[in-house]
């Protein structure tokens, strides 16, 4: 049967839907499952016999409408989600928000002072991180676009790999890092280091005028002075060694050149074969190297093919198209891949637990080698080792919370930047 009055139809079928919508909630709540199962039963062959009876006009508006509202409703609810959630940790943990909860260090076992140590550990490892993956991910993405066939046996294994990738676990990255960066790349840094260390301590010592030349033997006194008249900066540790020395030996005792080279050797610790701000950074940046090929490749396919060509057939190289064309026209994505990796990288924490985060420091990083504060990993030390739950409650609301701002900042001004390329780019092509 066809209706003569559409928008009654519609009001019907909506009506409809919202007392079934309404009645199988009822249901559910009221009823055993088996009675709600029937019920259920019964209102889908109902709609199912409404929906027959309806005209064709009538169920191309009803199918409209209800898409419009199924999506804008998804897209309200996530935006209701996000402020209520803000909201929620911000009544949580206002007491806190104050100028010295930001740029104090923390105190008192975690449960007083503030986080500025982990804000800036956490900028110095998103920046590193970006700097370091998104170069990689962009020449990838080049190369995947505009070098490699599609029938490339290298360019599918990439692409195999990337997907493989974005599908490990977050801590399988930390465990890597932990085994390659620290574990072989670190520790071959420091035995290189110790071994020329060790050459230059033995050309010293060998010089004539060297305590050692009369009989391999000098004072520590005798030792210190010949490291400060070399270089009293490079040898610090060195010269800080001395005084072990001297509470083993005695002060003023002979020591032969043998037992100062012995020394040295076995005293040298680890400057990179140790958990450390660049192999976090690194290991970061691999984790967010698919997400930053995959969004610029995909910004590299969507440069349209003519000017590209027209590029070409004005005389321009293979090279200077990319660097003149492909390139200007995709830097949007690039930021895009770019925001999108500091977003993942500002709240992931389990790569980090092996490879550069330290549960306090109150100092902050002074080299790559240096281990840092972390927000993320703040928040879990906060949540699973506090000695004082009820006290570091507020403090760990208010950390959340500033990681949530702090991540919103970086992604505003990532936007705002590009926003404002992508605008002087559209000029500068008019």
């Amino acid at each position: 049967m066809t209706s003569k009055n559409p928008l009654r139809d519609l009001a019907a079928a909506l009506g409809s839907v919202l007392l079934a919508v309404a009645v199988l909630a009822a249901l559910l709540l009221l009823l055993p499952w088996y009675s709600a199962l029937g019920g259920v039963a019964v209102i889908v062959a109902g709609v199912t016999l409404l929906w027959r009876r309806l005209g064709m006009q009538t169920k191309r508006s009803v199918s409209e409408n209800i898409f419009v509202i199924l999506s804008g409703s998804a897209a309200f609810i996530i935006i209701i989600f996000v402020v209520y959630f803000l909201i929620h940790i911000f009544l949580l943990g206002k007491e806190n928000l104050s100028w010295s909860f930001f740029f104090e260090a923390p105190a008192e076992g975690l449960t007083e002072g503030g986080i500025f140590p982990a804000i800036i550990g956490t900028a110095m490892l998103v920046i590193i991180m970006a700097l370091a993956g998104v170069p990689v991910g962009t020449i990838t993405a080049i190369y995947l676009t505009e070098y490699a066939s599609e029938r490339s046996i290298i360019a599918r294994f990439i692409r195999f790999a990337v997907n493989t990738l974005a599908g490990v676990p977050a801590i399988v990255f930390g465990l890597f890092g932990l085994g390659f960066f620290i574990g072989t790349v670190g520790k071959q840094m420091d035995t290189w280091s110790r071994d020329s260390r060790m050459q230059r301590i033995e050309q010293i010592f060998s010089t004539g005028t060297s305590p050692f030349s009369d009989d391999g033997k000098a004072t520590t006194v005798e030792v210190k002075r010949l490291f400060e008249s070399d270089d009293s900066e490079y040898w610090a540790e060195q010269i800080d060694g001395l005084k072990i020395m001297d509470e083993v030996n005695g002060a003023g005792a002979l020591i032969e050149r043998a037992r100062y080279m012995t020394y040295y050797a076995d005293a040298s610790r680890p400057k990179w074969g140790q958990p450390a701000l660049i192999w976090a950074a690194l290991t970061m940046a691999l984790l967010t190297l698919p997400v930053v090929i995959v969004s610029v490749e995909e910004a590299i396919k969507a440069v349209p093919k003519d000017l590209r060509e027209a590029s070409l057939a004005l005389g321009a190289t293979k090279w200077e198209t990319i660097r003149r064309v492909v390139i200007p026209g995709a830097f949007t994505g690039i930021m895009t891949g770019g925001i999108l990796a500091v977003s993942r990288g500002a709240g992931e924490v389990a790569p980090i637990l092996f490879t550069g985060a330290a549960y306090y420091l109150p100092e902050l990083p002074g080299s790559l080698s240096s281990q840092f504060m972390e927000l993320g990993y703040h928040i879990y030390v906060l949540t699973t080792q506090s000695t004082d739950v009820e006290a570091t409650k507020p403090l760990l609301y208010a950390t959340t919370f500033t990681l949530l701002i702090l991540t919103f900042a970086l992604n505003f001004s990532a936007i705002f930047l590009r926003s404002r390329i992508r605008a002087r780019l559209n000029r500068l092509g008019q």
